[in-house]
């Protein structure tokens, strides 16, 4: 699922910044940074993928990625809405708590993961 989610948001990211960022309520669209999100988006979601029947070991790695880009993700987006730079732009706070959301999951996979392997 998140393979999915990931790709869904990336794609329009990455081919029509503008176009798709507008229409859920932003003025300004970087293209640039916008694009580099939608390569991390890919990144991060295709590797989710491609590794979906790796080993216990590549597993416990993958979320450690995930956990680090989910928890500076959300920070960053945290500290974005604290500033109020997008005011109360509704789509910001849901990708703050997509991004949280995720972290929490992927948290609990890895604790269950660890404690296995222990």
């Amino acid at each position: 699922i998140h393979f999915v989610i990931d790709i869904l948001f990336a794609v329009p990211l990455l081919v029509v910044p503008g176009p798709f960022l507008h229409g859920l309520g932003f003025t300004v669209v970087e293209p640039l940074a916008t694009r580099l999100v939608a390569a991390a988006l890919m990144g991060i979601g295709g590797i989710s993928f491609l590794a979906r029947n790796a080993s216990a070991d590549t597993f416990r790695h993958l979320l450690l990625l995930k956990l680090l880009w989910s928890a500076t993700a959300s920070l960053g987006i945290l500290i974005t809405l604290l500033a109020d730079a997008y005011g109360s732009l509704w789509f910001v706070w849901a990708i703050w708590g997509i991004f949280t959301g995720f972290f929490g999951i992927w948290w609990y996979y890895y604790r269950k993961l660890t404690t296995i392997q222990d």
